[in-house]
């Protein structure tokens, strides 16, 4: 079944379908290749660079006898304000952990992450006393295990 734009563009207002053009035009790299080429995502990789420095997320080693290491990869994401404007480009460099093994690379995990539910109660008893709440954005949250 197809539906002809019209029909689409009827359906949404002229705002929504401006916001859809607008982030529609913003388009992610698909390499470090293409990234590298653009002032945006190189100062994206380099703020991600220092924030993982600055916070000592790693040292220097040598590798154990029979370890191969761990390849990581470049993602990367365009943050948008609510009107479809570009906040920010944000550029992660993450681990491919699933090279790993367990019980030969690692032995245990842990990640704390909340639960929809919890999130809810923590709403509702806010509202319930009257409290206020802020949304924070915390670059490289995950690396701060004591918030």
């Amino acid at each position: 079944m197809s539906v002809s734009v019209t029909t689409f563009a009827r359906r949404y207002s002229p705002l929504h379908l401006s916001f859809v053009a607008h982030i529609s035009r913003s388009i992610k790299p698909s390499s470090f290749a293409e990234a590298i080429q653009d002032p945006h995502w190189r100062k994206a990789m380099d703020s991600e660079l220092e924030a993982l420095t600055s916070n000592n997320t790693w040292t220097l080693t040598s590798l154990s006898p029979g370890k191969r290491p761990i390849d990581c990869k470049w993602v990367y994401k365009i943050k948008h304000h609510a009107d479809g404007s570009i906040e920010r480009y944000k550029a992660r460099l993450v681990a491919k952990g699933f090279t790993q093994e367990e019980g030969i690379d690692y032995h245990d995990t842990f990640s704390p992450t909340a639960k929809m539910i919890t999130v809810r109660c923590l709403l509702a008893l806010a509202t319930g006393q009257g409290w206020s709440l802020q949304q924070y954005d915390v670059h490289n949250a995950f690396l701060h295990g004591d918030l």
